[in-house]
């Protein structure tokens, strides 16, 4: 008698040509206002969710309340003797869509230092979790263990009106992102740097404060501030954007909602995607005999790549057409601050000859690279060798923008999301290969 695993597999085997063909013949085939290869495919391009955080636009890239990315660092108030804003000025804008005052970003990195000391129990749960632990999973199980202090939880407990709703959810997502910067830095000095965290400086602002706890000198705290600003919207369709509104949309309180988006954050799709590419770009160089190519060469290395059926990571993005902008804002960080670093320079050169074997190869929609081509190398360039926190320094931004988000979708008095779901059979009607949809 065959197994529960093998009965499984042959019930697989039995169902993918199915799903492949609705998808190959009938992906044009209209359900209601969305297609058969859009149902199946992730509910690609299906214009279904409403934020005025942040939009993306395929040819200019991401645009925060309205601003670019260059508009975007112009705009705000900077740190003084720094080259990047408060980040703290970048959530006020994120909140109003107003850009802030020098005073009143200020009033905000007072408000962040008074909100950000970590509970002494989220330190002791990190310290008795295994050392080998994905520093993602530390990351995701810190933020849910703040659950217990939940403003919003509470307030909903005791009975409130629902036009009141963004109010503890404010407070909380305040709470989470003054404390953030520390709970990263600290995951990251006891697990790579033995055990040796670095204490929080009052005086300083929030990437400055993270560059300290990160043992990083200057400019990394402009590191940190590009950094988190760059990553910290997406509109709300990717995935640790969705995945955070989607959670909340149940009157989960932030604390929830941030660690589930997160926990999306960390998968080689999404998040994960910034140190596949740094590790890549360095085999890559590996390969070329750990010089910089000419051109020529390597126009023949990424040929070969190609042809030996591997895509050249880092290139290409689900709704860009262009350079994305965040890519750009880094690379002209490296070409003031590091331009005779061999990396950044294969990476830049990379950048000149990569677009056109693309196009010629024809499979690209996007032969542009996108924000991962770049972040790594500067990461590594500082001394943070370390791939798998990459995706942690992406978290602490993301927080940024999805917590702004579920700040107003409460304050609109947005519903549970709750779209509605087809069978394969039911697809197979509609594309007409069968008469009767089956209910199972």
């Amino acid at each position: 008698m065959a197994t529960l695993k093998e009965t499984l597999f042959k019930k697989i085997q039995e169902h993918r040509p199915r799903t492949t063909r609705l998808v190959k013949e009938f992906g044009d085939v209209k359900l209601g206002e969305v297609t058969i290869s859009q149902a199946i495919g992730g509910a690609r391009g299906v214009k279904c969710l409403v934020t005025d955080i942040s939009y993306l636009d395929p040819m200019e890239g991401i645009r925060f309340r309205g601003m670019t990315i260059p508009e975007t660092f112009a705009a705000l108030p900077k740190v003084p003797g720094c080259e990047y804003p408060y980040v703290e000025g970048f959530w006020y804008l994120l909140l109003t869509g107003e850009v802030p005052t020098m005073e009143q970003t200020l009033q905000v990195v007072e408000d962040f230092k008074a909100r950000a000391e970590v509970p002494r129990y989220v330190i002791d749960l990190l310290r008795t979790m295994p050392r080998d632990t994905h520093p993602m999973t530390m990351f995701s199980s810190a933020i849910l263990a703040m659950q217990r202090e939940s403003i919003f939880a509470k307030k909903y407990a005791e009975g409130m009106s629902k036009m009141d709703y963004w109010d503890p959810m404010y407070e909380d997502c305040c709470n989470l992102m003054a404390k953030l910067p520390e709970i990263a830095a600290y995951i990251y000095r006891m697990k790579y740097k033995g055990d040796t965290p670095i204490a929080s400086n009052k005086d300083l602002d929030m990437g400055g404060n993270f560059a300290h706890m990160m043992g990083i000198a200057k400019p990394y705290d402009d590191v940190a501030r590009m950094y988190f600003i760059l990553h910290s919207d997406h509109e709300s369709g990717n995935v640790s954007a969705h995945t955070t509104h989607l959670v909340a949309s149940a009157l989960s309180d932030a604390y929830y909602s941030l660690s589930a988006g997160i926990n999306g954050l960390a998968g080689p799709l999404h998040g994960l995607a910034n140190q596949e590419v740094l590790g890549w770009t360095q085999d890559f160089m590996n390969k070329l005999g750990g010089k910089v190519p000419t051109e020529e060469e390597l126009k023949k290395a990424l040929w070969d790549t190609l042809n030996s059926g591997q895509v050249i990571p880092g290139y290409g993005h689900a709704v860009l057409r262009k350079t994305d902008p965040r890519y750009t804002s880094q690379m002209e960080f490296c070409q003031k601050n590091l331009p005779d670093y061999p990396l950044f320079k294969l990476v830049n050169m990379i950048y000149k000859v990569a677009p056109g074997v693309l196009m010629e190869h024809g499979k690209a929609k996007n032969p542009w690279p996108n924000v991962d081509a770049q972040s790594g190398v500067i990461q590594w360039y500082y001394g943070l060798t370390e791939y798998d926190f990459y995706t942690v320094l992406f978290g602490v931004g993301r927080a940024l923008g999805v917590l702004a988000n579920i700040t107003w979708d409460r304050a609109l008095g947005y519903a549970i999301e709750r779209p509605k779901s087809v069978t394969t059979a039911m697809l197979e009607e509609a594309a007409g290969i069968t008469k009767k949809a089956a209910s199972n």
